[in-house]
């Protein structure tokens, strides 16, 4: 009895315990598969572009002031004074008035007339004259758009830029490549400068 045991229980008890170690080897080996192939996507959030690697294709622009504004309404923004009025955002400086392209997080209570509604990933944007403003609550918000958010013009003092030897549009510190969308010439965000 003792040697039928040794010469085939203990064996087929053997492989028995073998085939089932591989096995389970092999289902791991599947589930890890698993996990290695998942893939990633495309972040629409917004790409960071530093201000050093953009290059403008026109001289800086003369600063213009005005020595008052009628009309506006104060935005208090982490403790400094700006000023709306016309469509505009403007700072103070030795007693005149600049023109300012508006920082992300100034908030209005009324959009200009003259805006349009912009839809991209399930996210409307109000523009105004490239200025991209969200719903929070009663006020709307100046942001910054996602990548790939599209628009089908760009305000008359947009400029040229240059990023890694791509001609891009800048209004705002937004990036614009222009694009086609069914025929129509038209802009996406592609970044935005970081100004820091």
């Amino acid at each position: 009895m003792k040697t039928l045991i040794k010469k085939y229980i203990v064996p087929v008890t053997l492989l028995v315990a073998f085939t089932t170690q591989v096995s389970a080897q092999r289902k791991l080996t599947t589930k890890e598969k698993t996990v290695v192939t998942t893939t990633t996507t495309r972040s629409t959030t917004s790409r960071r572009v530093p201000s050093t690697k953009v290059t403008y294709k026109t001289p800086k622009k003369k600063v213009v002031s005005v020595r008052t504004v009628p009309n506006r309404t104060v935005i208090k923004h982490r403790g400094q004074d700006y000023y709306y009025a016309n469509n505009r955002f403007y700072t103070q400086s030795r007693g005149r008035y600049i023109v300012i392209a508006p920082k992300v997080g100034f908030r209005i209570k009324v959009l200009p007339t003259n805006y349009k509604s912009v839809r991209f990933n399930n996210h409307t944007y109000f523009n105004v004259q490239g200025i991209f403003y969200s719903q929070i609550n009663n006020e709307y918000e100046v942001v910054d758009p996602e990548v790939g958010t599209i628009v089908y013009e760009l305000p008359d003092d947009y400029e040229k830029v240059t990023l890694d030897g791509q001609s891009y549009y800048e209004y705002a510190n937004v990036l614009y490549e222009k694009v086609q969308v069914n025929g129509t010439r038209a802009y996406e965000v592609v970044g935005i400068i970081d100004m820091n």
